[in-house]
């Protein structure tokens, strides 16, 4: 299975998230997933049995609990994917970038003639006695 395939969906996802605190039993894993997502424990399972396959979590057995981590590798792998794709990002939001910087200048100067009319304007400040 793809990384994409598996990061797709939102049950396993929320699962890498829970991981990402540290290493978990899969019957706690299963009770806060399962109710979040309104899915039974087999559901879970079979979801944490996916990622473990995909390598992005791994188990490991502790007396009657299994222990579910991160495994950061497969991560690292998309990381690595989308770094490619990263210069097309950056280019792009470098331009606009640039495009907010000369908007933010052009109201700065706009702002400051507005204040230099009002400073040119004549003022009456002698009183008129009748």
């Amino acid at each position: 299975m793809e990384a994409f395939d598996v990061l797709g969906d939102p049950v396993r996802r929320r699962i890498l998230e829970h991981l990402a605190h540290g290493e978990q039993p899969a019957g706690e894993i299963a009770a806060r997933v399962g109710e979040e997502f309104g899915i039974s424990q087999p559901a879970v399972s079979q979801h944490l049995r996916v990622l473990r396959t995909s390598g992005f979590a791994s188990v490991r057995p502790d007396g009657t609990r299994r222990l579910y981590a991160l495994d950061p590798a497969a991560l690292d792998e998309v990381e690595d994917w989308t770094a490619g794709l990263r210069r097309f990002w950056e280019q792009r939001l470098d331009a606009l970038g640039t495009e907010l910087a000369r908007g933010a200048r052009e109201r700065r100067r706009a702002t400051a003639a507005g204040a230099d009319e009002d400073d040119e304007r004549p003022t009456d400040t002698t009183r008129r006695t009748a």
